[in-house]
């Protein structure tokens, strides 16, 4: 089967792979209708290269029809239409009976000292090959995959698993109050989503991003937005808008690769290029993230308020400003996103034909699968307006 391989920094391709099989009774092997692009799998084709082997499948936001089961899984059948979960989860250890999916004890990557598995991430997350191909073996197919309504379009459903999540869990952990007002930070499709969601709970929002074509997209949507430019003047222009205070909350849906980072950006470009097994113990152990944006939420959130991190940060020593977190009282929340914590909510919003979350107003390119590398580029670049990058196989 044709799936897209990571063969070095900034350079994925498509290869010939064999096709999955069932290996365990808890098992599916599905076949890929509609997969994604996610922000965080620039971070695989720019940064975490020490993490990776040449041939790893790439890709953790697929959808398709079940092609087979093993003899555990009993809530989906062959035929049936499922979304995949990019957290790989078995529903009943100690963490999944608190919804902590993340998390998962079957699954946790312990010899990385990482969470749950995830599909197509690295040797941090399990080294599980991913979905952006034309079959992918789903693991704990006897909880994960989520099974869906017959009729509709792909992308009403394929965000469910991860960025629609994702989304929802930033804003729940903003702790927006009532009426309440929150910045996103950040308006790639995490961000796109958070500024919808959170105008769906009645809040304000702020919209940052040097985008456009981003920021145009998050007006359509009732945000006010805000020019990032070089960064200067943006808590200021935050403030303005809100008495002098800041918003409530802030949410963080950058990451380790901000703009306005050089020393961070410079770090990054070290380790990528840097023998495995010094790349890896640099990115685990030095400041290597790019934290201007984590500083500008810092900076623009209210006295009291709260800070939630979507973003995808990597380094164990980067610098923080400890003393002005502790003034200021601010709040800290953060994590993986816990899918099927939030897939029950969410699955009534995505199928109401009046689309309030607006899913099938997100992807700005739908492309065959064999010409990922490009749209990877593409994305990573910013170029052409893409937001969002549908794949199909």
């Amino acid at each position: 089967m044709k799936a897209l391989a990571w063969h070095g920094t900034r350079d994925v391709r498509i290869d010939e792979v064999p096709e999955p099989t069932i290996q365990e009774p808890t098992d599916a092997v599905v076949r890929v209708t509609t997969t994604a692009i996610c922000g965080s799998d620039l971070h695989l084709y720019e940064v975490l290269g020490a993490f990776l082997s040449e041939g790893d499948v790439l890709g953790h936001e697929a959808m398709g029809i079940v092609d087979q089961v093993g003899s555990a899984v009993h809530h989906i059948a062959p035929g049936d239409r499922v979304v995949i979960p990019f957290n790989i989860s078995c529903g009943h250890c100690w963490m999944c009976q608190r919804g902590l999916y993340a998390q998962c004890e079957t699954t946790q990557v312990r010899e990385q000292g990482s969470g749950a598995a995830l599909f197509g991430y690295t040797k941090l997350y399990g080294q599980v090959p991913g979905g952006q191909a034309e079959l992918v073996r789903v693991p704990q197919a006897q909880f994960g995959p989520i099974k869906l309504p017959a009729e509709g379009p792909d992308e009403r459903y394929v965000f469910l698993s991860d960025v629609l999540p994702t989304a929802w869990q930033a804003v729940e952990y903003a702790a927006i109050p009532d009426g309440g007002s929150v910045t996103v930070l950040g308006l790639g499709p995490i961000g796109q989503l958070c500024v919808r969601i959170a105008r769906h709970h009645g809040a304000s929002v702020i919209g940052v991003d040097p985008v456009p074509e981003r920021r145009a997209m998050a007006q359509r949507y009732g945000a006010e937005v805000v020019d990032l430019g070089d960064g200067s003047g943006v808590a200021d222009a935050i403030r303005e808008r809100t008495d002098g205070r800041g918003t409530d909350s802030v949410i963080d849906a950058v990451g380790m690769e901000a703009h306005g980072s050089p020393a961070g950006k410079l770090a990054q470009r070290v380790a990528a290029v840097l023998p495995d097994v010094a790349g890896r113990k640099l990115m685990k152990t030095a400041g290597v993230d790019r934290l201007a944006a984590l500083y500008l939420a810092i900076d623009a959130v209210r006295r009291g308020g709260t800070i939630s991190l979507s973003g995808v940060y990597g380094g164990a020593v980067d610098p923080l400003p400890m003393l002005t977190l502790f003034d200021k009282g601010v709040r800290l929340a953060m994590g993986q996103a816990h899918v099927r914590q939030w897939t029950d909510t969410l699955l009534p919003l995505v199928t109401d034909d009046a689309d309030p979350l607006g899913v099938l107003d997100l992807a700005t390119h739908r492309l065959p699968l064999s010409e990922a590398p490009e749209a990877y580029e593409m994305f990573q670049h910013k170029r052409d307006g893409a937001i969002k990058v549908l794949l199909t196989p």
